[in-house]
């Protein structure tokens, strides 16, 4: 094996540092949307699954969205003798970088109707708001 010499660790070490900048990059903006009970104590409050949002379906959690007032179909969980449950759509005013935890919200176990609520929401670590026009 050949030696280098000190310009091609340089060179090598100048590469591996503007690598490593890359990855820390702060460009991270987005707020997510998560369907799971934040709380567990309320025996009232059930997981939803979100189907839509802005009429785009959502296959990954969490759903990533940008910030501004967003429409969000979820479907709620099964009552009765129902296997399925309702969908259902709200307008939710998502802040930037911020966590939502969107729950439903049954008055029993049987009953097929329900209201969709934030459960919780936190801010989401790494993000940078974006900067505004």
């Amino acid at each position: 094996m050949l030696p280098l010499s000190k310009s091609w660790y340089r060179a090598l070490a100048i590469v591996g540092i503007a690598m490593l900048a890359s990855c820390a990059s702060t460009d991270y903006h987005y707020s997510q949307i998560y369907g799971q009970r934040y709380n567990r104590a309320p025996i009232d409050t059930y997981d939803v699954t979100i189907i839509r949002v802005d009429g785009k379906d959502s296959l990954y959690l969490p759903v990533l969205v940008d910030p501004g007032v967003r429409k969000v179909v979820v479907q709620g969980p099964p009552g009765g003798a129902s296997r399925l449950g309702e969908q259902r759509e709200i307008a939710l005013d998502v802040r930037p970088c911020t966590r939502y935890y969107l729950v439903a919200v049954k008055p029993n176990k049987l009953s097929l109707d329900f209201d969709i609520r934030v459960d919780y929401e936190e801010p989401v670590g790494g993000c940078t708001p974006p900067a505004r026009s």
